[in-house]
């Protein structure tokens, strides 16, 4: 009883301890989760819900930080960066800016656990922008390029026999001075343009597993046959071994497959199976195990969902977008997943949820990710909540000349050969990495000419490496006839300027309704938007005024919108909430219903106009 006593008065002064040497950098607006960040317990949700493991270790946490001309070793290290926000975030406890002359440096030690004697240690990350080399205890285990994507190294060959191992990463982020995937990111903000961040900016973990082990799910549904067809990809090449699958719903055991490692496992559904939607978004869980001689030797858990994505002309015409072959009009928020004090990061799982479930409480059925990639988790709120996602993106490079409401007729941007090559690499990476989660409906390669090249290549590529979505070439412009939608931008009101009759046309960017509200700004002297109101129900009007309009153009052409946008980012305030979103910024119940009215839209319903 007194040793439990003292163990847990150690813990709690250790966490003090940490607290304590910890606190958020700088003077700008925070959420209200900040407040609840723990440095001992940052982000401590399983990371991958995909092919979730039971056995893991959270690395997250004040880890050693330095910065370094390019090319140099640090000499000392300067201080503790909370990861995993990045170094330019509030939450770091840093707030510097690093720039592509210089590196980032990060270290710390860790332990593996006993019980792990055995197996293989895996060291995963969810992201690291951008160029990462990794040491253990002095021994580089490996590198990876690409901001937005989780990449594994095996590391047991480097670890110690027992007591401390040494962890070392290294980081180079060119940000807007190379042609790399970016987004919004740039060395000096302004306007539509945001603070660059580097390092780490995803949870860092480790796992054990066996020498044969599973280290990919990939699932496809078919509705239409009521299937499933999953592949699963092993460390080990041996067709003697031996893959099962098990579906359920809930805990009722629903449906199995087996196949020998490396064949194609398809899966007969029930005749009744329940199908994926915005209204009734069910998710089947998955068991999959690898198996040697009847024994299992790894086993991973996963979810997956029936549903489909398609088109169709209907009565009048007009192609559009299918859910499970049915007519949705598909409206969401332009959704760019920054935060006042973590930047890319989201300070908890909580407020991760917190800007889907607002989406779904303003009536909106999709949420266009515009320009960044989110942690998994996201992904799988969106999954359980019910929520269409539009896939960005981030796009790098340069601008070529922009044509919007006309195919295009200049020249397309010329690449350099190492631009492509990065370009394809991170864009493949990016559909591998989300491949799985039954929210993504559509796979957008570029918007608003930002990068844009080899267009109807690269859609063609992206179309048959994804058949099972949607592909938007290109959300703005330039535009080619290619892919499955038409995608204009219009600010700030809708306007249908350009039709397709052999595509779906969609309304990809319109509204951006600002409105500044004091102490919930970034930049207090320095904010814009398209329009500009003074009190929210200002901004109510003007938004169920542009509701009606495009509730009008539905039946003349549109099959989807996006209104931007769900919060206010950095200097702009277009936001229905503010950055920190402690305000929401217009009539709640006002808003949903116009929106409700427009995704409940079909051929046959008569235009009305709602009233404020």
């Amino acid at each position: 009883m007194k040793k439990s006593i003292l163990i847990a008065v150690l813990t709690a002064s250790i966490a003090t301890s940490a607290f304590a040497q910890w606190k958020p950098a700088g003077d700008k607006i925070k959420t209200k989760w900040a407040e609840q960040v723990n440095p001992e317990n940052v982000l401590p949700e399983y990371p991958r819900p995909v092919m979730e493991r039971g056995e893991w270790k959270n690395l997250n946490g004040l880890w050693n930080y330095a910065i370094t001309e390019k090319g140099a070793a640090p000499s000392a290290y300067e201080g503790q960066i909370l990861v995993p926000f990045a170094i330019e975030s509030s939450l770091s406890g840093v707030g510097k800016k690093v720039g592509p002359d210089k590196e980032l440096w990060y270290q710390r030690t860790f332990t593996v656990p006993a019980s792990w004697k055995g197996k293989k240690v895996m060291l995963n990350f969810g992201a690291v922008d951008w160029k990462a080399d990794i040491w253990v205890n002095d021994i580089k285990v490996g590198q990876h390029t690409g901001g937005f994507t989780p990449f594994s190294l095996d590391i047991t060959a480097a670890l110690a026999t027992k007591g401390d191992n040494k962890l070392v990463v290294k980081v180079w982020d060119p940000s807007d001075r190379g042609p790399q995937p970016r987004g919004k990111q740039v060395n000096r903000p302004e306007g539509i343009w945001y603070t660059a961040v580097t390092g780490i900016w995803q949870t860092v973990w480790m796992e054990p597993v066996a020498e044969r082990h599973i280290t990919n799910v990939r699932t496809t549904s078919d509705i239409d046959r009521k299937k499933l067809t999953v592949d699963v990809t092993t460390s080990t090449s041996c067709p003697s071994e031996v893959v099962e699958v098990k579906v359920f719903d809930g805990k009722q055991l629903v449906a199995t497959g087996k196949g020998l490692n490396g064949q194609t496992i398809d899966i007969q559904m029930p005749a009744d199976a329940k199908l994926w939607s915005p209204a009734s978004p069910t998710l089947y869980s998955m068991q999959i195990a690898l198996l040697s001689n009847g024994k299992v030797t790894d086993k991973v858990d996963s979810y997956t969902a029936m549903r489909k994505y398609s088109t169709r002309r209907d009565k009048d015409g007009i192609v559009r977008l299918q859910l499970n072959n049915e007519d949705v009009f598909q409206f969401g928020p332009l959704d760019q997943g920054w935060w006042p004090d973590g930047l890319y990061t989201a300070p908890t799982d909580e407020a991760l949820v917190y800007d889907i479930q607002k989406t779904k409480d303003f009536g909106f059925n999709m949420i266009r990710k515009h320009v960044k990639v989110e942690p998994a988790r996201w992904y799988t709120h969106c999954d359980k909540l019910g929520i269409i996602v539009w896939q960005d993106m981030p796009n790098g490079d340069r601008e070529p000349e922009w044509q919007m409401y006309n195919y295009f007729t200049g020249n397309e941007l010329n690449r350099s050969e190492e631009s492509e090559q990065i370009y394809r690499k991170e864009w493949k990476e990016i559909m591998d990495y989300l491949y799985n989660y039954p929210c993504i409906g559509v796979w957008v390669p570029f918007n608003e000419r930002w990068g844009q090249f080899k267009t109807e290549d690269i859609a063609t590529w992206t179309k048959k490496y994804d058949p099972s979505r949607l592909v938007n070439p290109a959300s703005g412009g330039n535009h080619f006839p290619c892919g499955d939608i038409l995608d204009l931008h219009h600010y700030p009101n809708p306007s249908l300027d350009f039709y397709d009759a052999g595509r779906a046309t969609v309304l990809g960017e319109y509204g951006g309704i600002g409105l500044a509200l004091n102490e919930h700004l970034w930049e207090p002297n320095h904010n814009w938007g398209y329009v500009k109101f003074n009190s929210p129900e200002e901004v109510t009007k003007q938004y169920v005024e542009y509701g009606n309009e495009l509730y009008r153009l539905i039946s003349r052409g549109f099959s989807a919108a996006v209104y931007t946008q769900t919060t206010d980012v950095e200097m702009e305030v277009n936001g229905l909430m503010t950055y920190d979103r402690k305000v929401i910024k217009v009539n709640e119940a006002q808003v949903k219903a116009i929106n409700t009215k427009t995704v409940s839209y079909t051929h046959l319903t008569l235009p009305t106009k709602l009233e404020v």
